[in-house]
């Protein structure tokens, strides 16, 4: 596989290879089952979030070596509405849509390190990297 994939997230079909995409480059680094469920989950959240909220955008996969460490870096990008409070959708149960509201704080738990950029009427921006 190659070292930086971009995908298109238009349709629930594109969620599951973003998630099949996302093992596979974590198997390939060497993380353990369980960083590999939770980079997984982490991406499958942020996937769906990229749809339903964002109306559809891209995710950007990145292996990552530093020194002796490596990781795996997801960029979702969308051109949605924006997220206008962008602490309180971070906060659990917090939701605009008919979800349980654990996707965003959720994923930021499931992540290394976790960065979101949004602007309203822009769009969204959320950088996630787990480390082996």
């Amino acid at each position: 596989m190659q070292q930086t994939e971009t995908l298109n997230i238009q349709t629930s079909t594109d969620i599951v290879l973003v998630r099949q995409a996302v093992r596979q480059m974590a198997v390939e680094i060497g993380l353990s089952l369980v960083d590999q469920t939770k980079i997984v989950t982490a991406a499958s959240e942020l996937a769906r979030n990229t749809l339903d909220y964002g109306g559809g955008g891209t995710v950007k996969l990145e292996m990552l070596q530093e020194e002796r460490k490596r990781g795996l870096r997801l960029t979702f990008e969308d051109r949605g509405p924006g997220i206008p409070n962008i602490e309180m959708a971070l906060k659990d149960g917090f939701t605009t849509g008919s979800g349980l509201g654990m996707g965003l704080g959720g994923a930021k738990r499931l992540a290394n390190e976790f960065e979101i950029q949004s602007a309203v009427g822009e769009g969204t921006r959320i950088v996630i990297v787990r480390w082996k």
